[in-house]
């Protein structure tokens, strides 16, 4: 079977990551279809027209605009084989900073969108009994620290809803991974893809710092390069048994390494505590 039938359908793909992975498959002469808020944006980025190619304008929080791409999608290509949850934006703020409307947005678009467009593509994957889902976490879905725990939060519900979601689909031969990069030099730091609190807290000195950081000092230096973490998303696609998660980037390694040992520690240094709450525990 060609690459030509096999269909990927990407969430969040007119830039970054996303955008180089729709490239990249393309150009390995896969079928396409891509979602974007704008559709000229999209157009302009990837900048090919081709039948192999569906770009797409959807507004993920809207079940209906979802699942009207999706019939597109299954109109033209007849499958969906491979679904990339990429899109999501992140948040650097302070859970006091941080208004009701402000974290709703960004659940709406990092869970309840991935969430929506997953529900709207599974039903044509289970009657195919067949199918790959990769959902975009982050490491930061395993640890997190101050000034972005609303982000964190986001990712940590990705990861536990991966994780159901890949026992529930696996008899009917779809799997589930969990991508996992860590800091990945694309412009998602400096292009609208940051949110900041309306009202930040003057008395939180340390995540305004962290915000000046994340602005300032970190674009253009982190480690993770965007055209082999496209590439090694392809490469899960090719696995004949993909992994439930995989970390890319030494530094996520490095992040998710502290958190097991952070695990360990405190679990060792309460064991006393833990096994006293059972009925049968004599303390």
């Amino acid at each position: 079977m060609g690459n030509q039938r096999k269909t990927w359908f990407i969430t969040g793909a007119s830039q970054g990551i996303g955008l180089i992975l729709v490239q990249q498959l393309l150009a390995a002469g896969y079928n396409v279809a891509a979602t974007a808020r704008k559709l000229e944006t999209l157009r302009q980025a990837v900048g090919v027209d081709s039948s192999q190619f569906l770009p797409l304008q959807v507004d993920l929080v809207s079940e209906e605009s979802v699942g009207e791409a999706v019939s597109k999608a299954i109109t033209q290509f007849n499958t969906i084989d491979y679904l990339v949850n990429n899109a999501g934006f992140g948040l650097i703020g302070g859970i006091e900073e941080t208004s009701d409307t402000e974290v709703r947005n960004s659940f709406d678009v990092n869970v309840f969108g991935l969430l929506n467009v997953t529900r709207a593509i599974l039903p044509h994957m289970r009657a195919a009994q067949s199918g790959h889902i990769i959902n975009m976490s982050s490491v930061f879905g395993l640890i997190s620290g101050g000034g972005w725990g609303i982000y964190c939060g986001t990712k940590f519900a990705v990861e536990g809803i991966s994780e159901a979601l890949a026992q529930e689909v696996k008899p009917f031969g779809i799997s589930v991974t969990i991508a996992e990069p860590g800091y990945v030099r694309t412009n998602f730091l400096s292009s609208g893809s940051i949110a900041h609190p309306a009202h930040p807290v003057a008395a939180y000195t340390a995540l305004e710092e962290e915000r000046r950081k994340h602005k300032e000092d970190v674009p253009g230096t982190q480690p993770g390069d965007p055209e082999k973490v496209a590439a090694a998303i392809i490469r899960l696609g090719q696995m004949s048994e993909a992994p439930l998660r995989v970390l890319m980037g030494a530094d996520a390694l490095q992040f998710a390494n502290y958190k097991i040992q952070m695990l360990q520690e405190g679990i060792a240094a309460n064991k006393e505590m833990t096994l006293s709450t059972d009925f049968s525990a004599s303390f």
